[in-house]
Protein backbone atom coordinates (compact mmCIF):
# COMPACT_ATOMS: atom_id res chain seq x y z
CA UNK A 1 0.00 0.00 0.00
CA UNK A 2 1.39 3.40 -0.80
CA UNK A 3 1.85 5.34 1.50
CA UNK A 4 0.44 9.00 2.28
CA UNK A 5 2.43 11.88 3.59
CA UNK A 6 1.73 14.83 5.35
CA UNK A 7 2.51 18.15 6.16
CA UNK A 8 1.95 20.62 9.32
CA UNK A 9 -0.20 23.99 7.86
CA UNK A 10 0.72 26.14 10.62
CA UNK A 11 -1.71 29.12 9.71
CA UNK A 12 -4.91 26.85 9.86
CA UNK A 13 -3.01 24.28 12.31
CA UNK A 14 -4.08 21.47 10.68
CA UNK A 15 -2.08 18.36 9.24
CA UNK A 16 -2.09 18.73 5.22
CA UNK A 17 -2.27 15.49 2.45
CA UNK A 18 0.58 16.25 0.07
CA UNK A 19 -0.31 15.80 -3.17
CA UNK A 20 2.90 15.70 -5.87
CA UNK A 21 2.03 16.57 -9.18
CA UNK A 22 2.45 13.78 -11.83
CA UNK A 23 5.01 15.45 -14.44
CA UNK A 24 7.36 16.35 -11.30
CA UNK A 25 7.16 13.10 -10.15
CA UNK A 26 8.09 12.07 -13.70
CA UNK A 27 11.29 14.24 -13.25
CA UNK A 28 12.14 12.78 -10.60
CA UNK A 29 11.75 9.53 -12.22
CA UNK A 30 14.00 10.85 -15.23
CA UNK A 31 16.78 12.17 -13.17
CA UNK A 32 16.92 9.37 -11.15
CA UNK A 33 16.95 7.01 -14.47
CA UNK A 34 19.61 9.25 -15.80
CA UNK A 35 22.00 9.62 -12.68
CA UNK A 36 22.01 5.76 -12.46
CA UNK A 37 22.65 5.67 -16.62
CA UNK A 38 25.87 7.87 -15.77
CA UNK A 39 27.25 6.49 -12.24
CA UNK A 40 26.62 2.86 -14.81
CA UNK A 41 28.88 3.80 -17.40
CA UNK A 42 31.54 5.93 -14.70
CA UNK A 43 31.68 2.23 -12.90
CA UNK A 44 32.32 0.64 -16.29
CA UNK A 45 34.73 2.71 -17.42
CA UNK A 46 36.27 2.74 -13.92
CA UNK A 47 36.12 -1.31 -13.94
CA UNK A 48 37.56 -1.46 -17.55
CA UNK A 49 40.85 0.49 -16.33
CA UNK A 50 41.09 -2.26 -13.56
CA UNK A 51 42.51 -5.75 -13.49
CA UNK A 52 39.69 -7.25 -12.36
CA UNK A 53 37.89 -7.14 -16.09
CA UNK A 54 40.81 -8.02 -18.21
CA UNK A 55 40.86 -10.56 -20.69
CA UNK A 56 43.65 -12.97 -21.28
CA UNK A 57 44.38 -11.14 -24.71
CA UNK A 58 44.56 -7.99 -22.38
CA UNK A 59 46.61 -9.95 -20.25
CA UNK A 60 49.14 -11.44 -22.68
CA UNK A 61 49.74 -7.69 -24.04
CA UNK A 62 49.91 -6.22 -20.86
CA UNK A 63 53.36 -8.88 -20.30
CA UNK A 64 54.56 -8.39 -23.96
CA UNK A 65 54.53 -4.57 -23.62
CA UNK A 66 56.71 -4.70 -20.14
CA UNK A 67 59.09 -7.52 -22.08
CA UNK A 68 59.31 -4.91 -24.55
CA UNK A 69 59.99 -2.19 -22.34
CA UNK A 70 62.96 -4.95 -20.96
CA UNK A 71 64.62 -5.27 -23.83
CA UNK A 72 64.59 -1.73 -24.43
CA UNK A 73 66.32 -0.69 -21.48
CA UNK A 74 68.60 -3.81 -22.34
CA UNK A 75 69.61 -2.53 -25.84
CA UNK A 76 70.29 0.73 -24.62
CA UNK A 77 73.04 -0.66 -22.44
CA UNK A 78 74.43 -2.68 -24.79
CA UNK A 79 74.46 0.36 -26.91
CA UNK A 80 76.30 2.06 -23.98
CA UNK A 81 79.40 -0.28 -24.10
CA UNK A 82 78.97 0.41 -28.17
CA UNK A 83 79.28 3.89 -27.61
CA UNK A 84 82.29 3.29 -25.24
CA UNK A 85 84.03 1.39 -27.67
CA UNK A 86 83.44 3.17 -30.68
CA UNK A 87 84.75 6.48 -28.74
CA UNK A 88 88.30 4.32 -27.55
CA UNK A 89 88.45 3.36 -30.99
CA UNK A 90 87.93 7.11 -32.99
CA UNK A 91 90.38 8.26 -30.48
CA UNK A 92 93.21 6.35 -31.42
CA UNK A 93 91.87 6.85 -35.31
CA UNK A 94 92.46 10.50 -34.41
CA UNK A 95 95.21 10.61 -32.45
CA UNK A 96 97.67 7.62 -33.45
CA UNK A 97 97.00 6.40 -36.68
CA UNK A 98 95.90 9.51 -38.91
CA UNK A 99 99.07 11.21 -37.01
CA UNK A 100 100.93 8.30 -37.71
CA UNK A 101 100.70 8.39 -41.56
CA UNK A 102 100.51 12.44 -41.32
CA UNK A 103 96.94 12.88 -42.46
CA UNK A 104 94.47 15.01 -41.36
CA UNK A 105 91.42 14.13 -38.42
CA UNK A 106 88.25 13.64 -38.75
CA UNK A 107 86.48 16.65 -37.13
CA UNK A 108 84.45 15.86 -33.97
CA UNK A 109 81.19 17.55 -35.64
CA UNK A 110 81.49 15.20 -38.53
CA UNK A 111 81.38 11.95 -36.24
CA UNK A 112 78.40 13.41 -33.79
CA UNK A 113 76.59 14.79 -36.76
CA UNK A 114 72.62 14.02 -35.92
CA UNK A 115 70.19 14.31 -39.24
CA UNK A 116 68.71 17.10 -40.42
CA UNK A 117 65.63 17.88 -42.19
CA UNK A 118 62.79 16.16 -42.03
CA UNK A 119 61.48 14.22 -39.09
CA UNK A 120 62.78 11.14 -39.51
CA UNK A 121 60.83 9.37 -36.51
CA UNK A 122 57.59 10.55 -36.82
CA UNK A 123 55.64 7.63 -37.50
CA UNK A 124 56.95 6.46 -33.59
CA UNK A 125 55.36 9.64 -32.51
CA UNK A 126 51.42 9.08 -30.51
CA UNK A 127 51.96 6.60 -28.49
CA UNK A 128 52.22 5.74 -24.78
CA UNK A 129 56.03 4.25 -25.05
CA UNK A 130 56.80 7.12 -27.78
CA UNK A 131 59.53 8.69 -26.13
CA UNK A 132 61.40 5.08 -25.24
CA UNK A 133 60.81 4.04 -28.74
CA UNK A 134 61.64 7.23 -30.68
CA UNK A 135 65.45 7.47 -28.28
CA UNK A 136 66.26 4.28 -29.41
CA UNK A 137 65.66 4.33 -32.93
CA UNK A 138 68.16 7.71 -33.12
CA UNK A 139 71.00 6.24 -31.26
CA UNK A 140 70.92 3.48 -33.56
CA UNK A 141 70.66 5.31 -36.23
CA UNK A 142 73.79 7.17 -34.66
CA UNK A 143 75.78 4.09 -33.90
CA UNK A 144 75.49 3.41 -37.17
CA UNK A 145 76.37 6.38 -38.78
CA UNK A 146 79.51 6.55 -36.80
CA UNK A 147 80.28 3.22 -37.55
CA UNK A 148 80.11 3.66 -41.27
CA UNK A 149 82.46 6.84 -40.63
CA UNK A 150 84.87 4.73 -38.74
CA UNK A 151 84.69 1.68 -41.44
CA UNK A 152 85.77 4.13 -44.06
CA UNK A 153 88.25 5.62 -41.63
CA UNK A 154 89.74 2.21 -41.22
CA UNK A 155 89.90 1.19 -44.63
CA UNK A 156 91.57 4.77 -45.38
CA UNK A 157 94.27 3.51 -42.94
CA UNK A 158 94.54 0.05 -44.12
CA UNK A 159 95.14 1.84 -47.42
CA UNK A 160 97.88 4.49 -46.10
CA UNK A 161 99.37 1.87 -44.12
CA UNK A 162 99.98 -0.46 -47.58
CA UNK A 163 101.55 3.12 -49.32
CA UNK A 164 103.68 3.55 -46.44
CA UNK A 165 105.34 -0.19 -46.66
CA UNK A 166 105.46 0.39 -50.33
CA UNK A 167 107.35 3.92 -49.69
CA UNK A 168 109.79 2.72 -46.85
CA UNK A 169 110.29 -1.11 -49.11
CA UNK A 170 111.23 2.12 -51.84
CA UNK A 171 113.08 4.04 -50.39
CA UNK A 172 117.08 3.43 -51.01
CA UNK A 173 118.45 2.08 -47.97
CA UNK A 174 121.37 0.37 -48.26
CA UNK A 175 125.27 0.62 -49.61
CA UNK A 176 125.30 -1.01 -53.26
CA UNK A 177 128.46 -2.73 -52.01
CA UNK A 178 128.91 -4.24 -48.98
CA UNK A 179 131.81 -3.17 -46.50
CA UNK A 180 133.77 -6.45 -46.60
CA UNK A 181 134.24 -6.38 -49.92
CA UNK A 182 135.16 -2.66 -50.49
CA UNK A 183 138.69 -1.62 -50.58
CA UNK A 184 137.88 1.97 -49.72
CA UNK A 185 135.46 4.60 -50.32
CA UNK A 186 136.87 6.69 -52.74
CA UNK A 187 135.35 9.76 -53.37
CA UNK A 188 131.53 11.48 -51.82
CA UNK A 189 129.19 13.77 -53.42
CA UNK A 190 129.95 17.08 -53.78
CA UNK A 191 132.26 19.42 -55.96
CA UNK A 192 135.79 16.70 -56.52
CA UNK A 193 138.69 16.80 -58.60
CA UNK A 194 138.34 15.06 -62.13
CA UNK A 195 140.58 12.28 -62.57
CA UNK A 196 141.34 13.12 -66.00
CA UNK A 197 141.17 17.55 -66.60
CA UNK A 198 142.49 17.64 -62.94
CA UNK A 199 139.36 20.40 -63.00
CA UNK A 200 137.39 20.65 -60.10
CA UNK A 201 133.74 19.78 -60.70
CA UNK A 202 130.40 18.36 -59.38
CA UNK A 203 130.40 14.73 -58.32
CA UNK A 204 126.78 13.45 -58.39
CA UNK A 205 127.26 10.60 -56.69
CA UNK A 206 129.64 8.09 -54.51
CA UNK A 207 132.33 5.96 -55.68
CA UNK A 208 133.06 2.61 -53.72
CA UNK A 209 136.47 1.03 -54.68
CA UNK A 210 136.08 -2.87 -54.98
CA UNK A 211 137.54 -5.69 -57.31
CA UNK A 212 136.39 -6.38 -60.46
CA UNK A 213 133.67 -8.94 -60.20
CA UNK A 214 132.06 -7.97 -56.34
CA UNK A 215 128.16 -8.16 -56.27
CA UNK A 216 126.20 -4.82 -56.31
CA UNK A 217 123.14 -4.87 -54.65
CA UNK A 218 119.72 -2.82 -55.23
CA UNK A 219 119.37 -0.42 -52.76
CA UNK A 220 115.59 -0.37 -52.57
CA UNK A 221 112.55 -2.13 -54.02
CA UNK A 222 111.75 -1.29 -58.02
CA UNK A 223 111.87 -1.39 -61.63
CA UNK A 224 115.02 -1.92 -63.80
CA UNK A 225 114.56 1.14 -66.30
CA UNK A 226 117.96 0.79 -67.87
CA UNK A 227 120.20 -1.59 -67.92
CA UNK A 228 122.71 -0.72 -70.52
CA UNK A 229 125.92 0.87 -72.19
CA UNK A 230 124.12 3.93 -74.51
CA UNK A 231 124.55 7.21 -71.55
CA UNK A 232 127.93 8.96 -72.49
CA UNK A 233 130.70 8.36 -69.22
CA UNK A 234 128.92 5.82 -67.44
CA UNK A 235 129.83 2.59 -69.38
CA UNK A 236 127.66 -0.48 -68.47
CA UNK A 237 125.05 1.18 -66.00
CA UNK A 238 121.62 0.25 -64.66
CA UNK A 239 118.87 3.00 -63.58
CA UNK A 240 116.18 1.74 -61.03
CA UNK A 241 112.74 3.47 -60.77
CA UNK A 242 111.90 2.70 -57.28
CA UNK A 243 108.53 5.29 -57.17
CA UNK A 244 107.39 7.93 -54.76
CA UNK A 245 110.00 10.14 -56.75
CA UNK A 246 113.17 7.87 -56.25
CA UNK A 247 115.48 6.87 -58.41
CA UNK A 248 119.11 5.02 -58.48
CA UNK A 249 122.20 4.89 -60.79
CA UNK A 250 124.77 2.35 -60.99
CA UNK A 251 127.74 2.68 -63.02
CA UNK A 252 130.88 1.45 -64.38
CA UNK A 253 129.52 -2.37 -64.17
CA UNK A 254 131.52 -5.25 -65.79
CA UNK A 255 128.24 -6.91 -66.59
CA UNK A 256 124.51 -7.24 -65.53
CA UNK A 257 122.42 -9.70 -63.74
CA UNK A 258 119.05 -7.69 -64.17
CA UNK A 259 117.53 -6.60 -67.57
CA UNK A 260 114.87 -3.41 -68.02
CA UNK A 261 112.02 -4.36 -66.96
CA UNK A 262 112.79 -6.63 -64.42
CA UNK A 263 111.22 -6.18 -60.84
CA UNK A 264 114.09 -6.38 -57.96
CA UNK A 265 114.24 -6.40 -54.28
CA UNK A 266 116.25 -4.50 -52.20
CA UNK A 267 119.07 -6.35 -51.55
CA UNK A 268 118.65 -8.61 -54.72
CA UNK A 269 122.36 -8.77 -56.84
CA UNK A 270 121.76 -6.87 -60.10
CA UNK A 271 125.11 -6.81 -61.60
CA UNK A 272 129.04 -6.50 -60.75
CA UNK A 273 131.74 -4.06 -60.08
CA UNK A 274 133.66 -3.03 -62.95
CA UNK A 275 136.00 -0.35 -64.92
CA UNK A 276 133.79 0.22 -68.18
CA UNK A 277 133.15 3.73 -69.52
CA UNK A 278 135.04 6.68 -68.47
CA UNK A 279 136.57 5.03 -65.31
CA UNK A 280 140.10 5.46 -64.01
CA UNK A 281 139.97 1.69 -61.81
CA UNK A 282 137.63 -0.69 -60.92
CA UNK A 283 134.58 0.94 -58.89
CA UNK A 284 130.97 1.47 -58.88
CA UNK A 285 129.96 5.07 -59.12
CA UNK A 286 126.45 5.07 -57.42
CA UNK A 287 124.02 8.22 -57.60
CA UNK A 288 120.71 8.70 -55.78
CA UNK A 289 117.93 11.16 -57.65
CA UNK A 290 114.40 12.22 -55.70
CA UNK A 291 112.12 13.82 -58.26
CA UNK A 292 114.63 14.53 -60.90
CA UNK A 293 117.71 15.78 -58.66
CA UNK A 294 120.29 14.37 -57.17
CA UNK A 295 120.72 13.72 -53.71
CA UNK A 296 124.12 12.83 -51.29
CA UNK A 297 123.37 8.95 -50.79
CA UNK A 298 125.24 9.37 -47.47
CA UNK A 299 121.68 10.50 -46.25
CA UNK A 300 120.04 6.69 -46.92
CA UNK A 301 122.98 4.47 -45.70
CA UNK A 302 120.19 3.63 -42.54
CA UNK A 303 119.29 0.12 -43.29
CA UNK A 304 122.91 -2.44 -43.29
CA UNK A 305 125.31 -0.59 -41.27
CA UNK A 306 125.87 0.69 -37.73
CA UNK A 307 126.74 3.93 -36.54
CA UNK A 308 130.56 3.87 -35.93
CA UNK A 309 130.16 2.44 -39.74
CA UNK A 310 128.44 5.29 -41.29
CA UNK A 311 130.98 7.68 -39.21
CA UNK A 312 133.87 6.05 -40.97
CA UNK A 313 132.22 6.46 -44.51
CA UNK A 314 130.81 10.20 -43.72
CA UNK A 315 134.41 11.50 -42.96
CA UNK A 316 135.81 9.37 -46.25
CA UNK A 317 133.09 10.92 -48.24
CA UNK A 318 132.82 14.62 -47.15
CA UNK A 319 136.70 14.58 -48.13
CA UNK A 320 137.82 16.89 -51.36
CA UNK A 321 139.62 13.91 -53.20
CA UNK A 322 139.86 13.21 -56.40
CA UNK A 323 137.10 10.95 -58.07
CA UNK A 324 137.39 7.84 -60.36
CA UNK A 325 135.11 9.01 -63.40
Amino acid sequence: MKKVKYYYDSENLAYRKIVTKKRKRFGYIALFLLSSGLFGVLGFVVLLNTPFFETPKDRLQAREIENLKLRYSILNKKMDQIDEVLEHVEERDNNLYRVYFNTSAIPEEQRKAGFGGVNRYKDLEGYNNSELVTNTTKRVDMLSKQLAIQSKSLDEILKLAKEKEKLLSAIPAIQPVKNEQLKQMASGFGYRSDPFTKVRKFHAGMDFTAKSGTPIYATGDGVVDRADNTASGYGNHIVIRHGFGYETLYAHLSKYKVRAGQRVKRGDVIGYVGSTGRSEAPHLHYEVHKNGEVVNPLNFYYGNISAAEFVVISKLANQENQSLD
